[in-house]
């Protein structure tokens, strides 16, 4: 039924829409589903290339046996604020590290993220991570320090020193520069190239073409990350001068 769980018929269609080569939206327009849903089903069980049904639903009834024997829910941490549907708020989630995934991240990893952008405070401890994406600590242990060694987060402790993780309202644009910084290598490099295969010859005026291209695209992204960082400073409802 419409909005209830995907059954192995479902997933069949879903197989078939992508042997196909039909886009998320039209195979979720054929099953009367969300787009998202059929997103999710499908970045999670493999991806649009490996998706098979059989092993996506087998993989699904795993997952909801583990689910059940998981790590408790933390009892220190607190209900939906705001009269959110739970339900609503964890498919979000999902939908959200998606496009994480979608960006390189590893799985586990997009999942902490979207996490803690999805929270009021932008920040959470271990265990409430693990209780609320139902995975054990030490897959929290593994997500972190990855997510820290790139800067996306950051951790300090609170008044019952706790260590808690935090994603800043400015880990966007310290992202975006630092992705800027290396497009603009990349055009340093071509040019290095330019010189050694030779000026005016086909190779060397393809590097430079590259290296061009490259200044130019980061260069924008720098001064439009520059001059957009204020929007992630915004309180609710605010709008900042220049922004639309």
């Amino acid at each position: 039924m419409p909005g209830g769980r995907l059954t192995q018929q479902d997933r069949q269609q879903i197989a078939l829409g992508l042997a196909d080569g039909l886009a998320y939206a039209e195979i979720a327009r054929g099953l009367d589903r969300p787009t998202s849903t059929i997103t999710r089903e499908v970045m999670r069980n493999g991806g649009p290339t490996a998706y098979r049904a059989d092993l996506a639903h087998r993989a699904t009834e795993h997952r909801s046996h583990r689910r059940r024997r998981a790590v408790p829910r933390d009892p220190d941490a607190s209900p939906q604020d705001h009269g959110r549907d739970t339900e609503a708020v964890r498919e979000y989630e999902e939908v959200f590290a998606t496009v994480f995934m979608q960006s390189g991240l590893p799985k586990m990893t997009a999942r902490v993220l979207s996490s803690l952008y999805a929270t009021d405070t932008g920040s959470l401890t271990a265990s409430e991570l693990a209780g609320r994406l139902q995975i054990s600590l030490a897959s929290v242990s593994k997500a972190i320090t990855f997510l820290e060694n790139q800067g996306l987060i950051r951790r300090e402790r609170d008044e019952r020193r706790r260590e808690r993780y935090i994603v800043d309202d400015d880990v966007l644009y310290q992202s975006t520069m630092a992705s800027a910084r290396a497009t603009a290598h990349l055009g340093e490099v071509a040019r290095q190239g330019v010189g050694i295969l030779g000026p005016g010859t086909p190779a060397a005026a393809r590097l430079e073409n590259i290296a061009r291209f490259v200044d130019f695209v980061s260069e924008s992204i720098a001064r439009a990350a520059d001059q957009a960082r204020e929007i992630l400073h915004a309180k609710p409802g605010a709008t900042p001068d220049g922004a639309t």
